[in-house]
């Protein structure tokens, strides 16, 4: 298990070692200004001096983006099983739910803030509109594929459309929910960082994304990158639960379907 746990992680360890080796060399040799590029040893030093402040921002970020990926994930496979049950509601309500992703969420992002106020709300609110479409496509599609041969053993067997629904095409859609969830999980975190950048308050408290806008107003190159690696963090450990409860679900599916 260790062995395998070591194989997994020293390729993309050995990658990133291999950038910031690459990144500082290329400090050394152009010597650009510290404002332009930063070394990686003054990001190094900028997470170590605002550790508390950034981990601060960090949690408040973390439960904005947990809350609006919960909720679209909630969202997504209510309504792609809705839409999945139902041509005319699909054919009508599908193509306006693709709006959601061809509508840039930065020219909206400003509305946000008037019709849910400055605060968690817009970037919970920012979180949920990025990353509900994954999920219902990925639940419409994952539904709609459900074998036609066990679907007419339901309805030979009499199964109400509820029955139906939990026990055959939520079932067999889960690989594909699971897929919508994971690319979700990471488009909820980019959301609630625009959020945050129109919305959210400054201060001792403040998240991630003003912490970005405020170090560039203070020429803080360092604070920023700093800044957006714990974003990174923050979507790392989000996607990371995420997978370990698609691995959970998609162990019992093919449990199950053997």
């Amino acid at each position: 298990m260790i062995r395998r746990a070591f194989h997994a992680a020293f390729p993309p360890v050995a990658v990133v070692l291999a950038l910031l080796a690459a990144w500082q060399a290329a400090v050394w040799a152009f010597a650009p200004s510290e404002f332009l590029v930063p070394a990686p040893m003054a990001v190094a030093r900028a997470l170590r001096d605002g550790s508390s402040q950034l981990l601060a921002a960090a949690w408040l970020t973390g439960l904005s983006a947990a809350a609006g990926f919960a909720l679209a994930a909630g969202i997504g496979i209510v309504l792609g099983s809705v839409l999945s049950a139902s041509r005319f509601l699909m054919r009508g309500l599908y193509p306006i739910a693709t709006l959601l992703q061809m509508v840039p969420l930065v020219a909206i992002a400003p509305l946000l803030v008037v019709w849910c106020g400055y605060g968690a709300r817009t970037s919970i609110a920012s979180a949920v509109i990025v990353s509900l479409f994954p999920v219902l496509a990925a639940t419409l599609d994952g539904m709609r594929s459900t074998d036609p041969g066990l679907v007419e053993l339901f309805q030979v067997n009499r199964a109400t459309r509820l029955q139906r629904w939990w026990k055959l095409e939520l079932p067999w859609a889960i690989p594909s929910i699971v897929t919508g969830l994971r690319i979700a999980a990471g488009l909820a975190v980019i959301g609630t960082i625009v959020g945050e950048f129109v919305g959210a308050f400054a201060g001792e408290d403040a998240p991630v994304g003003i912490l970005i806008t405020s170090a560039l107003r203070e020429n803080r190159t360092d604070m920023v990158f700093a800044a957006v690696f714990v974003a990174s963090a923050v979507g790392f450990v989000l996607f990371g639960v995420v997978s370990l409860l698609g691995w959970v679900l998609l162990r019992r599916w093919h449990a199950s379907a053997r």
